[in-house]
């Protein structure tokens, strides 16, 4: 798996357990193959409904993607800091004020993932019922990305909380001195 060490985001090492590095590799594939995937069946639904032959599934395989990709990546982003992060806020304080303000945007990351598991999976219960046409597969299949992120979400968000009430949040300095390929303190 060294060879696809690249996928992982080495910034604000000292919030990351290394365990949970291989998920975010994985993630991080899953992303481009939906984001590939999303691209390609665009493509052919265009392709085929312009020489007048439309493949209707298509439009469910994109749907698929589309869905999964935003999911997923909103949980990775989560574990990268690149996404429901107010970092122009947290990175001028520093302290006390700084834990705070950390543990309080972290707090509320974790209410909306927690919202997302909960009201997810209520939402991927219902969807039994409906159906996908013209598959005919019902609509959960969709849903189940829902609380599957925001489980993601609220585990890299403990994640930072944990490592971040014993490291501090800020090590900006720790992290420029060092050399690219050297693990954080």
């Amino acid at each position: 798996m060294k060879r696809f060490d690249v996928l992982i985001s080495q910034r604000q090492r000292h919030l990351k357990w290394p365990v949970l590095d291989r998920l975010e590799t994985v993630l991080m594939a899953l992303c481009g193959i939906s984001l590939a995937g999303f691209t390609t069946s665009v493509m052919f639904d265009i392709a085929t409904r312009t020489i007048g032959h439309p493949w209707l599934w298509l439009q469910e395989v994109t749907s698929t993607f589309f869905v999964y990709g935003i999911f997923i990546g909103a949980a990775v982003a989560t574990r990268r800091n690149d996404h429901l992060y107010l970092t122009a806020v947290a990175e001028t304080l520093q302290g006390a004020a700084r834990l705070v303000v950390e543990i309080i945007i972290r707090l509320v990351v974790f209410g909306v993932a927690a919202c997302l598991v909960y009201f997810g999976y209520l939402n991927f219960l219902r969807g039994f019922g409906s159906f996908r046409m013209p598959s005919m597969t019902p609509i959960a299949s969709l849903y189940a990305a829902i609380p599957l992120s925001g489980a993601l979400i609220a585990l890299f968000t403990v994640e930072q909380l944990i490592n971040g009430m014993r490291h501090g949040f800020d090590q900006a300095e720790a992290e420029m001195s060092m050399s690219p390929g050297e693990p954080a303190p």
